[in-house]
C-alpha cells in the first residue's frame, strides 16, 4: 500500500510539474463545474467549461508574451549599457581584488539583465588570456547575483494586493537570498583555498575535450520569430570591446548587415578573379534602417517592453485566479505543496529541484523561469517552501546551458571556457550543499519570508531593497574596494562586527534572554527610527501626500507611493518592528 501511495503521489506530482498546470485544471474542472454551481443544468455546465477552456490559449499567449517581453527588456538593457560594459571589463587590474570582481559581475548582469551575456564576456576575456581563471571566478559569482533582480522585479506588479505581494516578494528574494549567503561562504573561501578553480581545473583535465556543435536552441525556437522581427544585436560588439578591439568602439549593437560573402561569377575578365565579394544585405528587423543612436533605441524598446511586461503580468495574474479558485486552487495546492508518504517525505524537494533545473534548460534561461513562476507564488499556489528547491533547481539548470555552449567553442578556447562554466556550475551546486539538505540550514526561506513582511506592511521597501541590494551597496563596496584593501578593511570591519553583534543579540533575545543583561534584553533603549521603519514610513507618507498638491516635479514620487506605500483602510495602524 506504501509503494502505491508513492506511485501515485510521484505520479501527480510528475503530472503536475512537468505537463503543467494547467492541464490539471482540465481534468478536475467537470467536476468543479458540480461543486462551485448550485443545481446546475447541463448546458450551464457545458458552457462553463467551454468558457474556462477558452482561457486556456489566453493564457499561453500571455505567458508568450511574457517571455518574449524579457528577451526584449534584455536587448534594451544591452543596448542602453553594453558599451559601458564592454568598458568596465577592459579594467583588467581591478580584477585582481576578489571583492571588486564580485561587484563588477552584479553590475554589470543588472546593467545588461542577461548573466549568459555577462558571463560570455568573461569566457571570451579568459580564453584570450586577457583574464586568469582565478579572477573570473568572482564575476561569476557577481552575475549570479545580479540574475536575480529580474523576478524581484517582477514581484512589484503584485504590489496592489498585500497577500499576494508578501507571497510574490518572498518567492522572488528567496533566490537573492540564497546567492548572497553562498557569496559570502564561498567568495572567502576560494580566495584562500581556490576551492572552485582547482576543483573546475581537475575535471577539465580528467575530461577528454572536443570541440562540439552549437548548444541546442529549444524556447529560441518559438520565441526567436516573433523577437528576430524587433531586434537584433550583434554580441561580438560587447566581447570585442571588452577585448580591446577599439575597431568597433564606434560601431552600433545593431545588427544591421549580414556576414560578408564570397559569391562566383560566370564571366570573368582580366580585371577580375571570377568572384565577387557580397558586402551586406539588409536585416529584417525594425531598427535595422534606423538612423537612432544605441541608446535611444536601447530607450524605445525598455519603455515598450516594460509596457508589455506589466500588462501580460497583471492579465496573467488575473486570469490564473479566475481559473485557480475554490476547489480548483485546493486540489492543485495538494498535488504541487504536497510531500510524498512516509519514509519517503524528503524526495519531493529534491524531485522539485530536478524539475526546475529541467525546466530552466528547456527555456535556457533561470530569469524566464523564476519570474514565470512568481505569479503563482503570489497567488498561493506554489508554497514558498516549494517555490525553494525549484529556484535552486534553476541556478544548476542555467549552467548546464552555459557548459553547453562552452562544449561548442573552438579548440583554442575550449579548455578555458569549459573550467568557467564549471565553476558556475560548482559554484551553485556547493551552494546547495550548504542551504538545503539539512532542513535547518534553509536560512534563505526565513531571511525571504522576513522581507516578505516588512514589504507587505512598507511596500515602498522593496523599491529600497532593490536599489540598496543591486546598485547603492554594491557601488559602495566597488568604491572602498578601490581605495585599497587598509580603507575597506577600516570601514568594513566594524559594519561586519556590528551585523554580527545585532544578529547575536536577536537570536538571544528570542530564545534566551535571560543570558542578555537587562538593558540589552529588548531595544526600546533605542530611538524609535533605529528600530522600526515606521518614522520613515511617516516621512514618505507626507511627503507623498504633500504631492498631491502639487505639479510635475512631485508626480515620479507620487505614482511610486499610488503603488507601493497605499495601505488598505481596514488594516490597524502597524506597531514597532524589531531591529
Amino acid at each position: 500500500r506504501g509503494v502505491c501511495r508513492l506511485f501515485i503521489s510521484t505520479h501527480c506530482i510528475l503530472k503536475f510539474q512537468c505537463l503543467g498546470l494547467f492541464f490539471c485544471c482540465i481534468e478536475i474542472l467537470y467536476i468543479h463545474t458540480y461543486i462551485i454551481m448550485e443545481n446546475p443544468s447541463r448546458t450551464k455546465r457545458v458552457s462553463t467549461i467551454v468558457f474556462t477552456l477558452g482561457k486556456i490559449p489566453l493564457l499561453l499567449l500571455l505567458l508568450y508574451l511574457f517571455v518574449c517581453s524579457l528577451d526584449i527588456l534584455s536587448s534594451a538593457f544591452q543596448l542602453a549599457g553594453g558599451k559601458v560594459t564592454g568598458d568596465i571589463f577592459q579594467e583588467n587590474a581591478v580584477f585582481s581584488n576578489p571583492v571588486a570582481g564580485l561587484v563588477v559581475g552584479i553590475l554589470v548582469t543588472v546593467l545588461v539583465q542577461s548573466s549568459s551575456t555577462s558571463t560570455s564576456i568573461v569566457v571570451s576575456l579568459v580564453s584570450s588570456g586577457l583574464l586568469e581563471v582565478q579572477s573570473a571566478i568572482p564575476i561569476i559569482m557577481g552575475s549570479n547575483i545580479g540574475t536575480s533582480v529580474t523576478n524581484t522585479v517582477v514581484a512589484l506588479m503584485q504590489a496592489g494586493e498585500r497577500e499576494e505581494f508578501k507571497r510574490a516578494f518572498a518567492g522572488a528574494t528567496v533566490h537573492d537570498c540564497f546567492n548572497w549567503l553562498s557569496v559570502l561562504v564561498l567568495l572567502p573561501l576560494e580566495a584562500a583555498s581556490g576551492l572552485l578553480r582547482r576543483l573546475s581545473q581537475a575535471v577539465v583535465d580528467t575530461l577528454q575535450l572536443s570541440s562540439g556543435e552549437e548548444a541546442p536552441e529549444l524556447l529560441k525556437v518559438i520565441t526567436k520569430p516573433l523577437t528576430a522581427l524587433i531586434i537584433q544585436l550583434d554580441q561580438s560588439v560587447i566581447t570585442a570591446i571588452a577585448t580591446g578591439d577599439q575597431t568597433v568602439s564606434n560601431q552600433s549593437l545593431v545588427r544591421r548587415w549580414c556576414p560578408a560573402t564570397e559569391l562566383p561569377l560566370k564571366s570573368a575578365s582580366p580585371q577580375c578573379d571570377g568572384s565577387m565579394l557580397l558586402l551586406s544585405c539588409t536585416g529584417g528587423h525594425l531598427f535595422v534602417n534606423c538612423s537612432l543612436s544605441d541608446l535611444a533605441i536601447g530607450l524605445i524598446l525598455l519603455a515598450c517592453s516594460l509596457l508589455v511586461l506589466c500588462s501580460c503580468l497583471i492579465l496573467l495574474v488575473k486570469v490564473l485566479n479566475s481559473l485557480l479558485k475554490g476547489q480548483v486552487a485546493s486540489a492543485i495546492n495538494k498535488v504541487i505543496n504536497t510531500d510524498f508518504p512516509h519514509p519517503f517525505t524528503w524526495l519531493a524537494g529534491y524531485l522539485a529541484l530536478l524539475v526546475g533545473a529541467g525546466m530552466t534548460f528547456l527555456v535556457q534561461s533561470s530569469s524566464v523561469f523564476t519570474s514565470s513562476i512568481t505569479p503563482l507564488i503570489g497567488i498561493g499556489v506554489i508554497s514558498i517552501e516549494r517555490a525553494y528547491p525549484l529556484t535552486l533547481g534553476s541556478n544548476l539548470g542555467t549552467t548546464t546551458t552555459a557548459t553547453l555552449a562552452a562544449l561548442a567553442s573552438p579548440g583554442d578556447k575550449l579548455a578555458a571556457a569549459t573550467q568557467v562554466a564549471l565553476c558556475h556550475f560548482f559554484f551553485n551546486l556547493v551552494g546547495i550543499l550548504l542551504w538545503y539538505p539539512i532542513p535547518a540550514t534553509r536560512l534563505p526561506i526565513r531571511m525571504a519570508r522576513a522581507l516578505g513582511s516588512h514589504t507587505a506592511r512598507y511596500r515602498w521597501f522593496a523599491v529600497l531593497y532593490l536599489l540598496l541590494c543591486f546598485l547603492l551597496l554594491p557601488s559602495l563596496v566597488f568604491a572602498l574596494s578601490m581605495a585599497g584593501w587598509k580603507v575597506m578593511a577600516g570601514i568594513g570591519a566594524p559594519v561586519i562586527a556590528a551585523i554580527v553583534f545585532v544578529v547575536t543579540v536577536n537570536l538571544l533575545q528570542e530564545h534566551k534572554p535571560h543570558c542578555l543583561p537587562r538593558s540589552l534584553q529588548s531595544w526600546d533603549f533605542l530611538p524609535a527610527w533605529m528600530t522600526s521603519l515606521q518614522p520613515l514610513d511617516d516621512v514618505i507618507t507626507k511627503m507623498t501626500l504633500s504631492c498631491r498638491h502639487q505639479r510635475g516635479d512631485c508626480f515620479f514620487l507620487l505614482f511610486f507611493f499610488t503603488i507601493l506605500c497605499r495601505k488598505a483602510n481596514t488594516s490597524p495602524r502597524l506597531q514597532s518592528t524589531r531591529f
